[in-house]
């Protein structure tokens, strides 16, 4: 019973990783899918970007928060509303693609909206 135990937490952890392969056929090393993560944040914190900083899009995270915070007072709050709703979409997005659609969109090929 052990032994199966170990051989199903391995089998787990060997089902997040993906082998991509780049458009030249190369192999580009595993990465873990951040898809599901990405996806409730988005969904959840909208109008912040949290979803933004998980994945490694910074610049486009930043933007998010300014349009959030700063533009929301100058806008009385649609610049927020707006950014929630992209946020929205992208979360619903991310969490239809399958893992290594996600992977080579988002984290390989750094696609930074929708």
């Amino acid at each position: 019973m052990l032994l199966f135990c170990k051989f199903k937490s391995s089998s787990l952890k060997q089902s997040n990783n993906m082998n991509i392969v780049d458009e030249n056929g190369n192999s580009i090393p595993n990465q873990q899918s951040k898809r599901v993560l990405a996806g409730i944040l988005a969904i959840a914190f909208a109008p912040l970007g949290i979803h933004k900083f998980i994945l490694g899009y910074t610049r486009e995270g930043i933007m998010m928060l300014i349009g959030t915070f700063i533009l929301g007072i100058v806008t009385c709050g649609f610049s927020a509303w707006a950014i929630g709703i992209i946020s929205l979409v992208e979360g619903i997005i991310y969490l239809t693609k399958s893992d290594e659609e996600f992977i080579q969109t988002y984290q390989v090929n750094k696609k930074g909206w929708f």
